[in-house]
């Protein structure tokens, strides 16, 4: 089952269990239908507490970090629910595909944050074609401040003949074909990194036609520059670095301009975006129609496809350097409202607004190279959707038939016992660790005034291994 079918079902449940909640408060804790059997409540245990699973609450407030110096806050992964096996078997897998820096933010705060080999959090590295983004968010400054209009024609910024083109053809080309590769040149050219006007031809009217060009996306950088009338450095150092503490560099290499930077700096960008431009109490970009139409379709050609951004989640997807439509999902482990940045080499920046959450991946490739999307994408977003202990069948594991629960609902005391030794985590309807604890043979009680009243749940793992779930209701007088 795709992940963002899960996700889906997850917020329905969620939903689900609050109304419950919020109706019953003075009644009894009945099972609602859905958990009154074994194998429902072991669905419960999948699609509602795994932490990808959950939906955020709409609202949540974002931590920034400050702009200077190495401070910013974390959040430790085992108050998300995460087990530790699993965090460590990704961390595995990501060093075994030549990963060089890791970062997850959760509402802003760091919760993985690993580098690898002699990587360090200081070390520099290119986003390749990830920064493409970053020259759609400096576009749409310079729009903003009245300097650039993305309907006009790009000659207006590049000057006449900056293609091979008739007069005519090369008029009918604008800023917004740039931004969404729909210029019409063609890109099956010898070197399709080439700016030379001989370079730059004709293959379809612009808008008709669908093609992932590096060369077109380069003359976006020009256009941005020649508007702003400063170097492109400087324009994405006062408007993009200045006001997030973002650090980095354009830099030429053959015809491209490519950045570098920290993964930190990778990170705050994707801060930016999750808070819709917005940098704590600064509005870096005010332009809110700009800002969705960045990040949502911009043809019906690719329809995973916004100004320079990969969009998840849509019908159908294109691919670089190919013709051809698939069906479905362009990552379909992913969450279905995803959008990222995807670089050559599998440098990866996701931005998942449903989860408050930004992941970042910088180093080498991590087997198929390829210009943006690629298997490994989908590897990854695999391995992270299970990383909640609650996110695992209790069928993974003999089922443990040696724990009690006694009264349930419970009140302010929850009392139970276990044949054996074990550990005892208790999670929220949400998938937040309450409690972490280690509980002897016999009988056991905790205190659950600190709970949320209403769905919670226990996973007991006994010494032996095996291991069990069990839907608890806290009940207030």
């Amino acid at each position: 089952m795709k992940f963002g079918d899960i996700r889906l079902k997850a917020n329905f449940y969620v939903f689900d269990i609050h109304r419950y909640n919020t109706i019953n408060k003075q009644g009894a804790c009945n099972a609602p239908r859905f958990l009154q059997t074994k194998k429902r409540m072991i669905r419960i245990g999948i699609f509602i507490l795994a932490f990808l699973c959950t939906a955020v609450v709409q609202g949540q407030q974002l931590y920034f970090p400050p702009k200077t110096g190495t401070s910013w806050d974390t959040l430790s992964p085992t108050r998300l629910g995460w087990c530790n096996d699993s965090l460590e078997s990704l961390h595995r897998f990501l060093e075994s595909k030549g990963t060089k820096s890791f970062i997850v933010l959760k509402d802003g705060k760091i919760v993985v944050e690993r580098y690898y080999g002699t990587f360090t959090r200081d070390s520099a590295w290119y986003w390749a074609s990830a920064g493409k983004t970053l020259t759609a968010f400096l576009a749409g400054l310079a729009q903003e401040e009245g300097k650039l209009r993305i309907t006009d024609t790009s000659a207006r910024y590049l000057g006449k003949g900056w293609s091979s083109l008739t007069a005519t053809q090369e008029a009918a080309i604008n800023v917004r074909h740039h931004l969404t590769m729909s210029t019409g040149l063609d890109d099956a050219v010898a070197d399709d990194d080439c700016t030379l006007p001989s370079c730059l031809t004709y293959k379809a009217a612009p808008g008709t036609r669908w093609a992932y060009h590096n060369a077109p996306y380069t003359l976006m950088e020009k256009i941005v520059e020649n508007a702003v009338g400063v170097t492109y450095n400087q324009f994405t150092t006062s408007r993009l670095k200045v006001p997030t503490g973002m650090t980095g560099q354009w830099m030429k290499i053959g015809y491209n301009n490519v950045y570098f930077s920290t993964a930190r700096s990778m990170a705050r960008f994707g801060l930016l975006m999750l808070n819709n431009g917005v940098w704590n109490a600064d509005t870096v970009m005010r332009d809110r129609n700009y800002f969705r139409d960045m990040i949502n379709t911009s043809q019906s050609i690719n329809r995973s496809y916004g100004y320079l951004w990969w969009l998840n989640g849509k019908a159908s997807h294109m691919l670089p350097t190919v013709q051809f439509v698939f069906n479905g999902s362009m990552i379909p482990a992913a969450p279905a409202d995803m959008y990222a940045a995807l670089g050559k080499n599998d440098q990866k920046l996701y931005v998942i607004p449903s989860q408050n959450m930004v992941v970042v991946r910088m180093g080498n490739a991590a087997g198929n190279v390829q210009l943006a999307a690629s298997s490994f994408d989908n590897e990854l977003w695999t391995r992270i959707s299970k990383l909640s202990c609650l996110s695992q069948s209790v069928e993974e594991k003999a089922a443990y038939a040696g724990l009690r629960i006694f009264g349930n609902p419970a009140g302010n005391i929850l009392r139970g016992s276990s044949l054996e030794a074990g550990k005892l985590d208790v999670f929220d309807a949400l998938g937040r660790l309450l409690m972490q604890e280690q509980i002897p043979a016999g009988n056991w009680a905790f205190d659950t005034q600190r709970w949320p009243a209403g769905w919670n749940f226990v996973r007991f793992e006994s010494e032996s291994g095996q291991q069990v779930r069990v839907p608890i209701c806290i009940q207030r007088d």
